[in-house]
């Protein structure tokens, strides 16, 4: 069966095999609607498939980027990623997903393999641990942007929370609200991942802040795994917090778990806020208070960023940190 070309498309539509290539392009501004209909019919009558594989090699474009997640599981991940998606679908553009399970190991191979499939950039929430490559793609002037997180030294484009405001306003809440005993639980802080110091030290801070003592005891940051162990060492204090800060929306469910389990009034025994807005915070009962990321503004921030990269690549090795506000929605839990 002979293969259809771009040519038998032209001929058929009677227009010349650049206009074709200007309409499969999606550059047809000047193109009549006359001649965008007969292209369009001719291609459904002859079943033309156009060959991405020659163009992205004759382009050196793939029309495709790699975002590669710390942890899909997150809801700001998820989130992100559909603003992403959104963006980029927008503008022509293909995504590829990873998930590197917080896994160093896990995001070098998928940085790895992405590149290897000739991907026009990649958005990073980065490990912290591939030194040498994300140096390597700074230097070959790899468009490169990083989401959630950051590397001081490294100049690559970043989108962050603005997380010690985040926690700040939860404890100033907290406070208003008449609790003076505020713990607060978050996932481990071993590969020191930004938004998880970040939150600690704006919860210190706004701790020292209001005139509370600063209770280490108070503080837990330990695998999910371990969480609720954690919680319910710290509520078995002899002076128990009557208030607790959840550092993210898995640490949230495992305090939520932690409650039912222990037959837990809240907010009467124990307030709850959690960082991250999650989809049952408003149907739990009560409901729960939480601290927003305005996860589709950042995911389509990040997107941008990359596109204008993959168009400007001597742009690359720039370093500007976009700050973006928490915003607390106050609801029975707190």
């Amino acid at each position: 069966m002979k293969k259809i070309t771009m040519l038998d498309v032209a001929v058929k539509a009677n227009v010349s095999k650049s206009t074709v290539s200007q309409y499969i392009n999606k550059r047809y501004d000047y193109m009549g609607e006359e001649t965008k209909k007969r292209i369009e019919a001719a291609i459904k009558n002859l079943g033309y498939q156009p060959n991405y594989v020659a163009r992205s090699l004759k382009q050196k474009k793939t029309s495709t980027i790699g975002v590669i997640v710390a942890n899909i599981l997150h809801t700001f991940s998820t989130q992100v990623i559909r603003a992403i998606e959104d963006f980029c679908h927008e503008h022509n553009f293909h995504v590829i997903v990873c998930n590197a399970d917080d896994d160093p190991e896990k995001e070098r191979k998928y940085i790895e393999m992405l590149r290897a499939k000739q991907v026009d950039g990649l958005i990073v929430f980065p490990t912290g641990e591939n030194l040498d490559l994300y140096d390597q793609m700074i230097e070959e002037k790899y468009p490169l942007v990083f989401v959630d997180r950051m590397i001081d030294h490294l100049p690559v484009r970043c989108i962050l929370l603005d997380n010690e405001k985040a926690s700040s306003q939860a404890v100033s809440h907290l406070v208003k609200s008449g609790y003076k005993k505020i713990g607060i639980i978050t996932t481990t802080l071993e590969r020191k991942i930004t938004p998880r110091m970040e939150r600690i030290s704006g919860y210190k801070k706004a701790i020292q802040e209001q005139g509370l003592a600063l209770n280490e005891e108070y503080m837990k940051s330990v695998e999910v795994t371990e969480m609720k162990r954690a919680i319910k060492e710290m509520l078995s204090l002899p002076e128990p917090p009557d208030a607790l800060l959840a550092g993210n929306d898995l640490s949230l469910m495992e305090v939520l778990a932690v409650v039912k389990e222990e037959n837990i009034n809240v907010p009467e025994d124990l307030a709850v806020i959690g960082i991250d807005e999650v989809s049952f915070a408003s149907l739990f009962n009560p409901a729960i208070t939480t601290i927003e990321q305005p996860a589709f503004k950042m995911g389509t921030k990040a997107a941008e960023l990359l596109l204008e990269l993959t168009k400007n690549p001597e742009k690359v090795a720039e370093k500007t940190v976009y700050r973006y506000e928490p915003t607390l929605h106050s609801r029975e839990s707190s």
